[in-house]
């Protein structure tokens, strides 16, 4: 399992991002996949996560209505595009695989196959 993020950047706040996950060595459209973020010095918070073909999708309350997920199974790839970006957006961001079996939410616990981040950084 190899996942692969870009798409990271500098931004001022207000300002939009998309970010790109690009998935491989399994079956990309078997499997819930989730967007997840770290600050410094805070906990890996689960902030979207995408269903695997019918694509229901749940948000965090924090990126509700200004973060989108999305996905291309065809291109075995997972998009995170977020608009209006605030400061407290700041953090690394991280695209992971759903566990088989288990539950189904933003835990970070129930995903175990992740990428190694991109950076994302909003400035006030």
């Amino acid at each position: 399992v190899q996942l692969v993020e870009s798409g990271g950047g500098a931004v001022q706040a207000g300002g939009s991002l998309r970010l790109s996950c690009a998935a491989s060595g399994f079956t990309y459209s078997s499997y819930w996949m989730g967007w997840f973020r770290q600050a410094p010095g805070k906990e890996r918070e689960g902030i979207a996560i995408i269903s695997p073909s019918v694509g229901n999708t749940i948000y965090a309350d924090s990126v509700k209505g200004r973060f989108t997920i999305s996905r291309d199974n065809a291109k075995n790839t997972l998009y995170l595009q977020m608009n209006s970006l605030k400061a407290e957006d700041t953090a690394m961001y991280f695209c992971a695989r759903k566990n088989t079996g288990g539950g189904v939410g933003l835990n970070p616990t129930n995903f175990g196959y992740w990428g190694q981040g991109t950076q994302v950084t909003v400035s006030s």
